[in-house]
């Protein structure tokens, strides 16, 4: 399986947002729609800080 989990950079810990995601789309200029092979979707306001696809993250920040 090649899913990520996201995780978005707060006062430098990294909290996870949504598990086994397959798909991130830019939903405006400052934000992306990202939604796990299961369905759930969320909305993530920032920017992409690193994607590790060895490690299977994508990590945002503001």
């Amino acid at each position: 399986m090649c899913e990520a989990s996201a995780f978005k950079l707060k006062n430098g810990q990294e909290e996870l947002l949504l598990e086994a995601v397959d798909l991130i789309e830019p939903e405006t200029e400052d934000s992306y729609r990202i939604v796990s092979i299961f369905g759930e979707q969320k909305v993530v306001k920032g920017k992409i800080k690193v994607i590790n696809l060895v490690n299977h993250k994508i990590v945002f920040e503001d």
